[in-house]
């Protein structure tokens, strides 16, 4: 399957956010791809990210590397990276690894877009 990637532009309590919605499976073969995104919205100063989840059938450790890489893009310019998940084996794979510590996860774009923490 192939990863389908798309971003908006919103508005929230927190300020503006950059929402890149994911389709499909990010893995060793598609995750280059949402690497380029990534680093090119934090390369235009878009420092304040919620990838959308919820259309992903499949991440593994690639995906989660990419996804913790954006991370650490986004922190050097004291800005956020915010996931939205509400799948069952995808949210297990982050209680697995840890990354719930890591990443705030949210069930909606709109949770995600209001918090300020």
């Amino acid at each position: 399957m192939d990863l389908s990637l798309s971003t908006r532009n919103v508005s929230g309590p927190g300020g503006d956010r950059t929402v890149v919605e994911v389709g499909g499976e990010i893995d060793v073969y598609t995750a280059p791809k949402l690497r380029e995104q990534l680093v090119e919205l934090v390369n235009d100063g878009s420092y304040h990210l919620v990838v959308d989840m919820e259309g992903v059938d499949f991440l593994d450790s690639t995906g989660l590397g990419v996804l913790v890489g954006g991370l650490k893009r986004v922190r050097a310019h004291e800005g956020s990276l915010r996931l939205v998940c509400n799948q069952e084996r995808i949210l297990k794979i982050f209680r697995i690894t840890g990354l719930t510590k890591v990443f705030p996860i949210h069930t909606t774009v709109e949770e995600a877009v209001a918090a300020t923490d």
